[in-house]
């Protein structure tokens, strides 16, 4: 990332007084947004978010739900088989980002796991029933 204007550094540098601190804060704060402002506009500052990483639009988020619910059901028609739903997961893996499907993976398990514990059918291991 460039380094910020020598007069901003000194303008913003300390040896102040207390009481004129908060005024020169908030415009040193103000400058710096201002100057980043600036650095994007010209293409010269690289972006806050990692390449590749742009949130998806109205459509894809919609795609991805569609192609999740999807695979969810055909694992409760199937019984949790996965293999009778390979071409549903393969649609949700490419209609998803990567930490979508980690999330939506977990989720799953977790509403699994509190459907059998609200319904008594969890069974504790054995290691956790003696402790």
């Amino acid at each position: 990332m460039p380094q910020e204007p020598k007069s901003a550094r000194r303008l913003c540098g300390t040896g102040t007084r207390p009481r004129t601190l908060l005024p020169l804060l908030l415009g040193c704060v103000t400058f710096s947004f201002r100057w980043r402002r600036r650095e994007l506009a010209a293409g010269r500052a690289e972006s806050s978010s990692p390449p590749g990483m742009a949130a998806p639009s109205m459509k894809e988020r919609q795609a991805c739900w569609g192609a999740r619910d999807a695979y969810w059901k055909c694992l409760d028609e199937n019984t949790e088989d996965a293999s009778q739903c390979k071409k549903l997961r393969s649609s949700f893996e490419s209609s998803c980002p990567q930490q979508w499907i980690k999330y939506f993976d977990k989720r799953r398990d977790y509403l699994k796991f509190k459907e059998k514990f609200e319904a008594g059918e969890f069974q504790p291991s054995r290691t956790t029933e003696k402790s």
